[in-house]
């Protein structure tokens, strides 16, 4: 693992989980980070440390990122505006705050000289795959969220600077991550709804939907352990459990661990919880244990671990 790493969104969810791991394998991180989404809380513990920066700055600001590129070795790009939803009542965040903030970083990397990225992107990229677990070959990829259209964009700079500037760069197309410091999802929002309103619970859709859902700590070790494993020009990997959890056995789990009794669940209709939505979810991650990594935890697990952790931590 390189030495000098810059983190965008470093004190986001994934983000901090990631720059926790790196600071734990002795490396000097950078946390750009404009704390839109992300806690100061999630990294204060290394706020101290000699070995770690936080930038308050957004990448928007091509000065700041070139600013904060200088000397570094490799940087995992994690920011981003997360939310799927956003896209069908605010057409133009995904653009600045995803696309925009992609070309920036990648102009402040070639102009530094900076020739290494890793990537968090999203199994939105595939959009309504027929193929299911859907391989990272699958094509032709449409995704139907402006949220999936903006990181299959930052996909194709960041492939396009590899080639034209000889650059490296791992690609991560994440399945629904989960875990204690969730900011948002659907695991966060049922227990909101249950606080709120004990004797039942809303469901977006019919409650059908599947989907893959994979752990936060299981996803970082899968990040680094591609970075170090798998040396090609452009690597491009899924990150997702093997199976699939629908959203009324969600409900189910949330409700168990709340120790709720006779709660009853409304439906809103229709196949998908909202425009954009893609109903059924399942990453191939073949590719992925070929190189010698696999997921310890099923979707449920995954989940379950979440709701725990997000209980407990009132």
């Amino acid at each position: 693992m390189e030495n000098k790493i810059l983190v965008t969104g470093g004190a986001g969810f994934i983000g901090s989980y990631l720059v926790d791991r790196l600071m734990e394998k002795g490396n000097r991180i950078t946390v750009f980070d404009n704390l839109s989404s992300g806690k100061i809380g999630f990294i204060e513990k290394h706020l101290e440390n000699t070995d770690f920066t936080l930038i308050k700055e957004d990448l928007l600001d091509h000065k700041a990122i070139e600013r904060a590129c200088k000397d570094i070795d490799l940087v995992c790009h994690v920011a981003a505006n997360p939310d799927v939803r956003l896209g069908a009542s605010n057409t133009k965040v995904h653009f600045d705050q995803n696309i925009l903030a992609t070309y920036n970083l990648l102009e402040a990397m070639r102009r530094n000289g900076i020739n290494k990225i890793a990537f968090t992107s999203t199994s939105t990229i595939y959009g309504e795959a027929h193929i299911m677990p859907t391989p990272e070959n699958y094509g032709p990829l449409i995704p139907i969220s402006l949220y999936g259209a903006s990181k299959l964009a930052c996909e194709a700079l960041i492939t396009s600077y590899s080639h034209t500037f000889d650059m490296q760069a791992w690609i991560f197309r994440f399945a629904n991550i989960v875990g204690p410091r969730s900011t948002h999802g659907i695991t966060v929002d049922f227990i909101k709804k249950l606080r709120e309103t004990p004797a039942q619970l809303e469901i977006l859709g019919d409650g059908k939907q599947e989907k893959s859902y994979l752990h936060v700590s299981e996803c970082v070790d899968a990040i680094l352990f591609a970075i170090e494993k798998s040396k090609e020009d452009v690597n491009i990997f899924n990150i997702g459990s093997e199976d699939t959890i629908s959203a009324t056995e969600i409900g189910e789990v949330i409700v168990e661990e709340m120790r709720l009794s006779d709660v009853k669940f409304i439906y809103t209709g229709g196949n998908r919880g909202w425009k954009g939505d893609v109903p059924r979810m399942r990453l191939d991650i073949e590719k992925l244990k070929t190189i010698g990594w696999e997921p310890a935890y099923t979707s449920e697990k995954s989940v379950r671990e979440t709701v725990r952790a997000l209980l407990k931590g009132d």
